[in-house]
């Protein structure tokens, strides 16, 4: 069987909270005025009470509402497809399925986390909501969900992404989202970072310092992350979840689970709910592998400390691996994957040897990508190819030992606007 389809009926009702079950507490968010614990009471000016419960929550099971269920339904449950044509292709054993987020409207998983954050923020009566995108998968999915409760959005673009993918900005703008790129002179943070370097490219954390600070001017305004947080790996969640229950549909089990990781709600969404397997003492045999890019590699080469979530210092600080706040990273075209930490959940759970982690090259990723559209006919987006790179691998390495593992990853979202990125690449202009 090819693709495995579940009804409409079975989108998962609740989504999947791990706080509970890490296997130490994650250390609390620390004040940047004070370097104390964090006052919930404070993150009320950027973000609506539901999601501060749900970022703190102990409940392992949280209630999705059924305003983000009739919205989920115009695209979930997606489909788990099996890639006959790579095994083939590869001559591998291995039986390679992904989770293919691509079909959203937006394009890729992030509206599983722009659809709740609009929702719960609309019944506070939000009225404008700033964020930052790097790629522009989360901006376009928050233009896409803020659409449906009549919220205006501002997109602060990481300057380098918005040169080179137009088209995801006038995605926003179709939406109706204001897209601005960043560093901008529109915002304190914005101007002292382009005294500094006129031609600084931006990074995701000078995105948030300009629309952390765009938010907190404004009472009608919040600010909205699309990755990091807690509440929004537990959205994604409904990608594992899915995926739970088609495996079972054909008696299967993944021995490896894979997915790219930036910010981890990617790798989080899918892998997740299989933890919660090995954390009640099942599949211990179960891998998984959260996959970064070479030149941003937080999870292999950064710091478990705390660390602004911002370049300028305005967020809390939170626990997590870090390059630094102040990291700037090179201009590759995996845009969603250029940020300096990351999540304090998989942080945590690469501290405590549950996951791995591995760091590739882009030149690498492009060639595995372009092997996937020619055997399978998508075309992954940058981030997602990350994926499919060491899918590859492992399979590779199934052919070399003749074990018959079943691999799963995630394939995040489509690059249908990411096209000039593989034109360098086919031209030989993509350089690590």
């Amino acid at each position: 069987m090819k693709k495995i389809l579940l009804e409409d009926h079975e989108i998962p009702k609740q989504w999947y909270n791990v706080l509970p079950d890490l296997p130490t507490p994650l250390e609390p968010p620390l004040d940047p005025e004070t370097n104390e614990p964090m006052n919930p009471e404070k993150l009320k000016a950027l973000f609506p009470e539901a999601l501060i419960e749900q970022e703190m929550s102990t409940e392992r099971w949280i209630d999705i509402p059924p305003e983000v269920l009739d919205i989920y339904a115009i695209w979930r449950p997606t489909p788990l497809i099996r890639a006959i044509n790579l095994e083939e292709y590869l001559d591998t054993p291995a039986k390679i399925f992904y989770k293919y987020e691509g079909i959203s409207p937006p394009g890729s998983h992030k509206p599983n986390t722009a659809v709740p954050q609009a929702y719960y923020n609309a019944k506070e009566g939000i009225k404008r909501i700033t964020t930052e995108t790097g790629a522009g998968q989360w901006g376009s999915s928050l233009a896409f969900a803020t659409q449906y409760f009549g919220i205006e959005t501002v997109v602060y673009m990481v300057k380098v992404s918005y040169e080179q993918k137009p088209y995801r900005r006038v995605l926003m703008e179709t939406w109706g989202a204001k897209v601005i790129p960043s560093p901008s002179p529109y915002t304190e943070s914005g101007r002292k970072i382009l005294e500094q370097d006129p031609d600084n490219p931006g990074s995701l954390g000078i995105a948030i310092s300009e629309a952390v600070e765009d938010a907190v001017k404004r009472e009608d305004t919040h600010y909205s992350l699309g990755s990091v947080l807690n509440h929004v790996l537990l959205h994604q969640t409904v990608i594992g979840l899915e995926a739970k229950k088609q495996f079972a549909k054909i008696k299967h089990y993944p021995d490896i689970v894979i997915g790219a990781a930036g910010g981890g709600s990617n790798f989080g969404g899918l892998a997740l709910p299989f933890l919660l397997d090995r954390f009640a003492g099942s599949m211990e045999c179960t891998r998984f592998i959260a996959v970064e890019p070479a030149s941003c590699p937080s999870l292999t080469k950064g710091e478990y400390t705390y660390d602004y979530g911002d370049t300028i210092g305005l967020t809390p600080l939170l626990k997590m691996h870090t390059l630094g706040h102040e990291f700037v990273p090179p201009s590759i075209h995996a845009g969603g994957l250029r940020y300096h930490g990351m999540a304090p959940i998989i942080s945590n759970l690469y501290e405590n040897g549950f996951i791995e982690a591995v760091a590739v090259p882009q030149t690498a990723v492009f060639k595995a990508a372009v092997e996937f559209a020619r055997t399978e006919g998508i075309v992954p987006a940058p981030e997602s190819a990350h994926a499919v790179k060491v899918a590859i691998d492992e399979a590779l390495k199934c052919r070399e030992t003749g074990e018959e593992k079943v691999i799963l990853f995630n394939l995040s979202g489509h690059g249908l606007l990411d096209l000039s990125a593989y034109q360098q690449y086919l031209e030989g202009k993509l350089k690590d």
